[in-house]
């Protein structure tokens, strides 16, 4: 049982007794407000998105995507971020395109490339990241994609040729 003694001064003739206070109703009332607080508190629920990936296979996938059903985005330190529709051999620095992420620029950019290509079933979004971008540009790039509603996208590193072509515009 908690309590508190307290002792009057005597003082004079009169003699005054202990007041003794019982602490443990005000206790039982304090744990029962943080329980009733804990319980009745709404908690912040994360905020996730859904990445549908493939299962892995041990076999190599035979079909490769054609560069002119894709569209590439490279996602770059200090908010910038690259796109081409180019093969291995024609990609330069002439045709590495750079766009922000203000507005609507990459929804838009998914369309024009959707539109132009031959095969609009096997149209794809790549999605590379380097070293030097940051997770809210990731975001972004597939926040956009879902507003676009294409649903075949990846995401990989970069590959050696488009890193030399990158490394070539940011220096």
């Amino acid at each position: 049982m908690a309590e508190v003694i307290a002792q009057e001064k005597q003082g004079g003739k009169q003699r005054k007794k202990l007041i003794r206070i019982d602490m443990t109703p005000m206790v039982d009332l304090g744990f029962l407000l943080i329980t009733f607080f804990m319980f009745t508190t709404n908690f912040t629920k994360p905020n996730v998105m859904d990445l549908g990936l493939p299962a892995k296979s041990p076999h190599p996938p035979k079909n490769v995507v054609d560069f002119r059903n894709q569209v590439t985005f490279i996602l770059g330190k200090d908010n910038r971020v690259f796109y081409h529709q180019q093969s291995a051999e024609d990609l330069n620095k002439n045709n590495l395109k750079e766009t922000d992420f203000s507005g609507i620029n990459i929804s838009k950019i998914i369309s024009e490339a959707y539109n132009k290509a031959p095969k609009k079933e096997n149209f794809t979004i790549i999605i590379e990241p380097t070293d030097d971008a940051n997770y809210k540009n990731f975001v972004d790039v597939l926040d956009n994609i879902a507003i676009s509603n294409k649903e075949q996208y990846g995401i990989t590193d970069i590959k050696p040729w488009e890193k030399k072509v990158y490394e070539e515009l940011t220096k």
